[in-house]
């Protein structure tokens, strides 16, 4: 499969060629709400590497497509710079507003926020 993948992506002709297919988590599915279930909140869901590759995985199981990309959310950048993140019931993710420059000088990185830490 990798070296399949690896050889279009270099412009060789395939007999079947890759198929790119955007989706989300999978919500919907209830092989990724079992999962989602074994974390506490959505970071910790997605900073999990067991879940994350579970969920990653997922897609390449029920559709049998050749590859995969790594299991992440954007929601994670914000997590990291320190910004207060939280999830509202029904409604999502919300992040506490950046006003002004101050706000936005005060975010400082934090790698140690992406790391698993059970």
């Amino acid at each position: 499969m990798v070296k399949k993948l690896l050889s279009v992506l270099h412009g060789e002709a395939a007999a079947v060629p890759p198929v790119w297919l955007m989706r989300q988590a999978g919500r919907y599915l209830p092989e990724y709400r079992a999962l989602r279930a074994k974390a506490p909140d959505f970071v910790q869901f997605c900073l999990n590497p067991g879940l994350a590759a579970d969920v990653t995985l997922q897609p390449v199981r029920r559709f049998q497509l050749d590859a995969a990309i790594l299991f992440a959310d954007i929601l994670l950048i914000p997590h990291a710079l320190g910004q207060k993140l939280w999830f509202a019931e029904g409604e999502g993710p919300r992040l506490e507003p950046l006003r002004d420059g101050k706000d936005i000088a005060a975010l400082r990185y934090d790698g140690e926020k992406l790391a698993d830490h059970p």
